[in-house]
């Protein structure tokens, strides 16, 4: 082997270290932001360990909201084969009702309660999250309008 194809494969051998090491270390800081989207029947039937942080959407079951003191309120989430009870600190969204579509993001407490630390309500009557929409779906819970899958 010359001493140019050396050079140029030494090159070429640094060049995809470096990439591979950027790219490592690109999922390893990515890895504490992604945030997994679940329904009430996924952490139903998957068993979703407690403190395991996720995305919760569904349906707020009606006649389930309970607000009490401290701007705490709690309310279930169902997609109509499951439902998770859910507690919230915080200022509800406007649009945040009963019967209308949810997601939260939090984690599940010992008791299978639902802490979240968000809620995001329906943006307008016809905006459905994707992942909530294709949930609903699937389990026959879909009115139908909006971006469904």
């Amino acid at each position: 082997m010359t001493r140019r194809k050396a050079r140029r494969l030494i090159l070429i051998a640094v060049s995809g270290a470096v990439l591979v090491l950027a790219v490592g270390l690109i999922l390893f800081a990515m890895s504490g932001s992604i945030v997994f989207f679940r329904s009430p029947g996924e952490v139903a039937t998957q068993g979703m360990a407690a403190g395991a942080w996720f995305r919760l959407g569904g349906l707020v079951q009606v006649g389930s909201v309970v607000r009490g003191p401290d701007q705490r309120v709690a309310f279930a989430v169902s997609d109509g084969a499951a439902r998770v009870p859910v507690t919230y600190r915080g200022l509800l969204p406007d649009l945040f009702r009963e019967g209308q579509g949810v997601v939260a993001e939090g984690a599940l407490d010992a008791a299978g309660t639902f802490q979240a630390d968000t809620v995001l309500a329906k943006y307008d009557e016809t905006y459905m999250p994707r992942e909530v929409a294709g949930a609903l779906k699937r389990r026959g819970h879909w009115k139908g309008g909006g971006s469904a899958p």
